[in-house]
């Protein structure tokens, strides 16, 4: 019986494979960011990732070379992703202080809403930023935040109404900072203070805060 029950699940996985080939690799993608979500680059194993996917550790192997191209590629999906979701808010639109908050609420938002993603570079600090610097994708990636930063401060300070001398980088970090930090030390903060930073009530004023800070640092 078990083995009649490997061969078709054998049978199963290889059908996945070249009826669905996409499919089958965003499927890996899927388990594995959960499997480094959960246990670090270092605590993974591609066994555990191949048990719970459509396909075979032999598969696996065929897409991402390895762990770490495994690894990786899981990054490149979640910088992607809300790179992504920042080009779509249509910030130009926007006069140049709500343009702004804008962003850092959906900054703020986002982070709460995809705490895998913290999670991720978290880990990913832990290693020095040694995938992050191997891969010319995330590189390309993260210009782009940094631009649509920049476009509204210097519309603001054409404006007269942000002052001029600032780095658009560093605003772009701060907006992180505050936004990540609810996710990064929830855990800590709880213990130690008794305080979910993630309640409801917490979060809409922690957000307020966060986009007063913001404009308070670009404000004339």
């Amino acid at each position: 019986m078990t083995n009649t029950a490997g061969t078709v699940r054998g049978k199963r996985r290889q059908t996945s494979w070249t009826q669905d080939p996409e499919g089958v690799r965003r499927n890996i993608l899927e388990v594995a960011r959960a499997e480094f979500v959960e246990n670090g680059l270092s605590g993974a194993r591609v066994d555990d990732i191949a048990a719970k996917t459509a396909t075979s550790k032999r598969m696996i192997y065929y897409y991402f070379g390895d762990k770490e191209g495994l690894y990786r590629a899981v990054l490149e999906g979640m910088y992607d992703r809300i790179r992504s979701f920042e080009r779509s808010l249509d910030l130009d639109a926007l006069p140049p202080e709500e343009a702004m908050t804008r962003l850092t609420e959906a900054t703020f938002d986002y982070h709460i809403e995809n705490p895998d993603f913290v999670r991720m570079v978290m880990v990913e600090n832990v290693h020095h930023a040694r995938h992050l610097k191997a891969s010319r994708t995330i590189t390309r990636l993260n210009s782009s935040v940094v631009e649509v930063t920049r476009g509204i401060y210097e519309r603001g300070v054409a404006a007269g109404l942000f002052r001029a001398g600032l780095e658009p980088l560093d605003i772009s970090l701060t907006i992180s900072a505050l936004s990540i930090y609810n996710v990064s030390h929830r855990a800590t903060v709880g213990q130690v203070f008794d305080y979910d930073m993630c309640a409801p009530d917490a979060l809409a004023r922690r957000r307020s805060m966060t986009v007063a800070a913001i404009l308070g640092i670009l404000r004339r």
